[in-house]
Formats: structure tokens, C-alpha cells, sequence
């Protein structure tokens, strides 16, 4: 959780209190042929101090919030499976293992 808490520090500019923080998700990739696997946790803050600001333009373009139903076309595309997964309720996923 203190990785957590930092980064979004970091690179956010937001102060994140770890018992403001659940786990939702985590999904177990092999994005493709001859890559290494994956696993991406994905955690929820229920609350945080700050506005989000861009704090590595060279990695990030900007922050913005969106209707979870209705995402950009262009958003990572783990990004889009595991919120996918979360809405659902479910907590755990795996893809490309096929």
C-alpha cells in the first residue's frame, strides 16, 4: 500500500490515506507471444487530498474523470478489461492464456 500511496504522490499530486484504500481487482495477463506475464492490481481510494496534476508530462498527458460505461477510445487496453471486470464485481481475471 505505501507504493501506492507514493506514487499517486508522485505523480498526481494527491495525498492518499492507506486506510482510504481497498483492493478491487487483480488481472493475470500474458499480453501476447513471447511476452512475460502480468499481473495488474487495480485498487480503489474512497478518499484523497489534492487536485490530480500532471506531474511527468513526459508519461502522462493529463487527468480527467470519465463515466466508467462510456471510456475515450484511447485508453490502455488492461485498463479497459479490468475496469470492465470491476464493474462486474469480479475480482480476479486472466487473458491471453488461451
Amino acid at each position: 500500500m505505501s507504493c501506492l500511496v507514493r506514487e499517486a504522490e508522485e505523480e498526481a499530486g494527491l495525498g492518499i490515506d492507506p486506510r482510504d484504500v481497498e483492493f478491487v481487482h487483480a488481472l493475470h495477463q500474458l499480453p501476447g507471444p513471447g511476452r512475460r506475464p502480468r499481473l495488474q492490481l487495480v485498487f480503489r481510494a474512497r478518499a484523497w487530498t489534492g487536485v490530480p496534476e500532471v506531474r511527468e508530462p513526459d508519461k502522462c498527458l493529463g487527468w480527467r474523470w470519465f463515466d466508467p460505461a462510456a471510456l475515450p477510445e484511447r485508453v490502455v487496453p488492461y485498463t479497459r478489461e479490468a475496469i470492465a471486470h470491476v464493474r462486474a464485481g469480479r475480482p480476479y481475471a486472466e487473458g491471453g492464456w488461451e
